[in-house]
């Protein structure tokens, strides 16, 4: 068999090109300094401070990339440590980091499970790499271990759901194809998908792309010798079993059952999120943020005015005029669609959301009075940022 280690010496993932750094910066979730304050730090981090960051299973280097690059064109300090089993997946995170002139960061080859060993951290990415793990409880102790007081966790792990199909062909390919290289595995397994009758579950699954994109990807999703996937009550159990507390989903709209049927009395959180799991039946991995199990922390709140908001993925112009004119907002998340209602009123505040602007100055721009506003904003902020379009942060300002 395989060993993951020479899976990604082979098949670096994800697959990447330094070449490509030069037109485009990828981002997304978890780990966007934005998200990392509003999820962790409720929008009020000190960003003057050396911000220290543990990437654990660091790959091909997107997380990596997005944090330094995000924090150095803010002119933000920081000190990042990148690790990874991998020497391929390091070269080429190394080669994409000297492609931007990023500097800042220790480039380490060896296991997350000796993260400890490497200091303590304000903030761990951790994204694709627990569930690869023989014992992922181990993973995310080790973790755990190296976080300093105050910090926190962003952490993505498969889901069930949304893969369907992925698991019978893993374990049918891991029987039939287990003697070969790596390489012959591929070419194998790329046969016995073409074969595969029209009706199969692999086949039927729209959320899945990963095999279309790069013989990487093909290998991570269908040929990954460890490979397990957790429903919403499995990782609330993990987390729990080795110090942590799930905070906050990136897209917590995804979890609410209330935006889907009336929550039955005496449901508590955790059941909630894993019913509302079950309805969607798309979700193909869980992104979050997590803190130590005995943090009361809460995710930031517009009941601070001081607050700066960013909006992710909309334009503020464009949004506050489609808003302003009582139009529909379209969101889609994967294969998870719906259209937004904002209150009219708000176009003129939504216009002014410029990543600099507080609660309270965009406030007195909207030309509403305080009742009216705070009514709307309210509206806004539990659309927005239920649907991971708008982010507290002070990074900006």
């Amino acid at each position: 068999m395989v060993s993951v280690r020479e899976q990604y010496d082979t098949y670096p993932y994800p697959e990447r090109d330094p070449a490509d750094e030069a037109h485009r910066l990828i981002t997304g979730s978890p780990s966007h300094p934005l998200e990392i304050d509003h999820f962790l730090f409720q929008g009020r981090h000190d960003w003057s401070q050396p911000f220290r960051a543990l990437v654990a299973g660091g790959g091909t280097g997107d997380g990596l990339i997005q944090l330094a690059q995000v924090l150095t064109s803010a002119g933000r300090p920081y000190e990042i440590t990148y690790l990874d089993l991998s020497t391929t997946a390091r070269e080429v995170a190394e080669a994409r980091a000297k492609a931007r002139g990023l500097t800042g960061i220790t480039f380490v080859t060896g296991s997350l499970l000796d993260a400890p060993d490497h200091g303590q951290f304000d903030y761990i990415d951790c994204c694709g790499v627990l569930h690869h793990l023989p014992d992922p409880g181990a993973g995310f102790a080790a973790l755990r271990s190296a976080l300093a007081p105050g910090g926190g966790m962003g952490f993505m792990v498969y889901a069930p759901y949304g893969r369907s199909g992925v698991y019978p062909l893993q374990e049918a390919f891991g029987v039939l194809l287990g003697g070969m290289t790596a390489a012959a595995r591929l070419e194998a397994a790329r046969g016995l998908v073409e074969a595969l009758p029209q009706g199969h579950p692999f086949r039927t699954n729209p959320n899945l792309s990963d095999h279309l994109q790069s013989d990487a990807g093909f290998y991570d999703l269908l040929l990954h010798s460890q490979d397990r996937a957790y429903d919403v009550a499995d990782l609330s159990a993990v987390l729990a079993d080795t110090g942590w507390a799930l905070l906050s989903f990136a897209t917590p709209a995804l979890y609410d059952l209330g935006r889907i049927a009336p929550v039955p009395a005496g449901v508590d959180k955790v059941s909630a999120w894993g019913i509302a799991e079950k309805l969607h039946g798309t979700i193909k991995m869980h992104v979050g943020y997590a803190v130590p199990d005995d943090d009361v922390r809460a995710v930031a709140c517009g009941r601070d005015r001081s607050l700066v908001p960013h909006l992710r993925g909309v334009g503020a112009t464009a949004l506050g005029r489609a808003v302003a004119q009582g139009k529909a907002v379209p969101v889609r998340m994967g294969q998870n669609a719906t259209t937004l209602n904002l209150p009219a009123n708000m176009g003129r505040a939504l216009s002014a959301v410029d990543g600099r602007r507080s609660i309270a100055q965009i406030a007195a721009l909207s030309g509403l009075d305080p009742i009216a506003f705070g009514a709307g904003w309210g509206q806004v902020e539990g659309e927005l940022c239920d649907w991971g379009l708008m982010l507290y942060s002070g990074l900006g300002a």
